[in-house]
Formats: C-alpha cells, sequence, structure tokens
C-alpha cells in the first residue's frame, strides 16, 4: 500500500474521523491525498496534515424536492469527471470514504477507474451518500455491530471509529485545573457541538441555580451564544479545541446530542451521558436512532427535543448521578475495537482482492 486517497465532507463529522487513520498511514510512509468539496471546509481541517488536497464539484443530496436538486444533479456529473480525472493523476491504489456528499463523485470515480473503495459508517444506518454508494464499494466499516446494510454484497467488517489521540490522551487532573475547580462537587459538561444548541442552551440557564447547587457545570453553548459571566460552579465556551480532551476526561455526566462519532466517543471514554437527539424536522432522524441504540443497550439516557425543559434536564441528570455506579458497569461492557488498525487492514485487503 503505496497511495491511500481520502474522500468524505460536508461537515466536521465526515472528516474528523478519518485522522487518526491518516496519521497512522502518514507514520508508515504511505503517500496520502484528499479529496474534498471546493468549500474549503475539509481543507481548512485538514491543515496540520502533510496532504495532497484537491476540492472538485458536489452537490448535495437532498430527501425531499427542491429545485436545487436538478441543478445538483449536474453538479454532482461535474464531481465525478473531476474526480476521474483526479483519480488518474494521483492513482491511488484505495480510496477510503467517510462519507457525506462529496463522497459519492469519488467512489463513482474509483469504480470507473477499477480502484477498490473501502467506506466507513458511522450511524447505526447508512446515510444517503453512502447507500448510494455501497454497490460501488468492496468493504463497509461500520461504527456498532448492529449495522447490517440491505443488499450490500461486499464485507462487512464492524470496527468502531478511530477515536482523536487528544480524547484518549485526556487527563482529568489537568482538566480540573483549566476550569479552576477542586473535587467537591461532580462535573457536568453540556455541549451542543461546535455550533451548540439553542435548546440546550434554553434549558440549561433556565435550572441553572439548581444545578450548580449540584454539580460543577461546564457549558458548551457554541460562537457568540455566550451569556452573562462565569460563577461559582459555572463554567461556560464558546468551544473547546486544545482543551477539550482533558475537559472531557474530567467529566463525571456528560449531555450530548447523539451524532454517532460524538455518541461513540462518549462511549469508548465510558462516560454516563444524556442524549439530545436533534428532531427528524431537520435531519434525517439518524441522531434519534442512534440514540435508541444507545439507550436500549443501557448505555445512555435519552430526552426528546421536543420535550427537553430545565425540569427534564434536571431530574434526567439527576437519576443519571444517582444511578452511576450502574451505568459505568453497562458503559464497561462496550466494546471497542482497535478501529485504526481494522480499517487499515481493510485497506490492505481490498488492494489485494482487487489484484
Amino acid at each position: 500500500m503505496n497511495r491511500v486517497l481520502f474522500t468524505g465532507g460536508g461537515s466536521a463529522g465526515h472528516v474528523v474521523p478519518a485522522f487518526p487513520i491518516i496519521e497512522a498511514l502518514l507514520a508508515r510512509g504511505v503517500e496520502g491525498s484528499y479529496v474534498g468539496s471546493n468549500s474549503g471546509l475539509e481543507e481548512d481541517l485538514l491543515s496540520d496534515f502533510p496532504l495532497t488536497y484537491r476540492g472538485i464539484s458536489a452537490g448535495k443530496l437532498r430527501r425531499y424536492f427542491s429545485l436545487e436538486n436538478v441543478i445538483d444533479v449536474f453538479r454532482t456529473l461535474l464531481g465525478i469527471c473531476q474526480a476521474v480525472r483526479l483519480l488518474g493523476q494521483l492513482r491511488p491504489d484505495v480510496v477510503f470514504s467517510k462519507g457525506g456528499f462529496v463522497s459519492f463523485p469519488v467512489v463513482a470515480a474509483a469504480w470507473l477507474r477499477h480502484i477498490p473503495v473501502v467506506a466507513h459508517e458511522s450511524d447505526l444506518t447508512p446515510g444517503l451518500a453512502n447507500r448510494m454508494s455501497l454497490p460501488l464499494c468492496q468493504t463497509l466499516c461500520v461504527n456498532f455491530t448492529d449495522t447490517r446494510p440491505a443488499k450490500f454484497k461486499g464485507r462487512v467488517l464492524h470496527t468502531g471509529t478511530p477515536v482523536r489521540r487528544a480524547l484518549l490522551e485526556g487527563n482529568a487532573v489537568r482538566g480540573r485545573e483549566f476550569l479552576g475547580i477542586d473535587q467537591t462537587y461532580p462535573v457536568l459538561v453540556v455541549t451542543g457541538g461546535s455550533l451548540g444548541a439553542d435548546v440546550l442552551n434554553e434549558a440549561v440557564r433556565e435550572v441553572l441555580p439548581e444545578l450548580v447547587e449540584k454539580f460543577v457545570v461546564v457549558h458548551i453553548c457554541g460562537p457568540g451564544k455566550k451569556v452573562g459571566r462565569d460563577e461559582v460552579n459555572y463554567r461556560q465556551f464558546e468551544y473547546l479545541t486544545t482543551q477539550w480532551g482533558d475537559v472531557l476526561a474530567a467529566a463525571d455526566l456528560v449531555v450530548s446530542r447523539a451524532g454517532a462519532n460524538t455518541l461513540y466517543e462518549l462511549l469508548a471514554l465510558r462516560k454516563a451521558n444524556l442524549l439530545v437527539p436533534l428532531s427528524r424536522r431537520v435531519s434525517r432522524g439518524d441522531q434519534i436512532e442512534n440514540a435508541e441504540y444507545a439507550k436500549s443497550l443501557g448505555y445512555s439516557r435519552v430526552v426528546e427535543e421536543q420535550a427537553l425543559t430545565g425540569a427534564n434536564l434536571m431530574r434526567e441528570v439527576l437519576l443519571l448521578l444517582a444511578n452511576l455506579e450502574e451505568i459505568h458497569e453497562r458503559l464497561a461492557e462496550f466494546v471497542t475495537p482497535d478501529s485504526v488498525e481494522l480499517i487499515l487492514a481493510a485497506l490492505e485487503d481490498a488492494i489485494s482482492r482487487s489484484n
């Protein structure tokens, strides 16, 4: 394996999980390249890696009627043509696809050029881009053991998702020192992701006086969404980067969305959690499926977004706290395979099968 081409994008969740794989391959002297969108999102996220980056046209894959769908058909066709040319220039031995709308033109181009494709699906059920790509893929790596796409004729491997080193090496003592807190109160981290979540922000602030009597509340509220000042047992941040691993290590409880990558990280780090998944009004329902799956196995508690109030939040985190020992016992059962090595082996195997 001399050259690997990565693709995926449209959101950070389709890029960041590939970081540990990229790091491992580069450390072994493998030449890496990345094909993403022309928007610059993926290129910015990958700026720390010595990769060859190329952008292509990519049409969004919508599940509803829109005149933009007609235009995006032509954008996607253009993207396939561009990807066919780029793959001829970059000459990868294998393509690793992390999904998202930008990945489909690259997977289609790889199929046309007879280059094997290994895809990775983080959600319990595949997203639209991966569903369209699957007939063109040799191998699908999945996050959860129960993910079994219908009619897929290739290999399905349970690999989990590579967890960033910064999270695995997080240190609770450093986290508490960064937050400026002592050991008296349990730490409750509330995060709505990199952009924050208004529904979570409102619920936290509604019952903040009650929460800080029981917890140190670390509130990741999103850019431009801080309100007022920090106070005793309350720390708020627009977002965290280098300190996130340490803060998460210090957390006793976490309230979060239910994106597949975030959920997997919480389970892998054995963090008791309350999930508030995005509703079907603004998503395909993948977070709801992820959350219900984790709940069914006893790993998580769940509150639907439309049902979330300050009172519900307070009740649920107190229940988490009261049942912490039992939850940790269940989380200890969660299997975390060596994702990086399994995916690297899948890439090697795809190459050998195609020769």
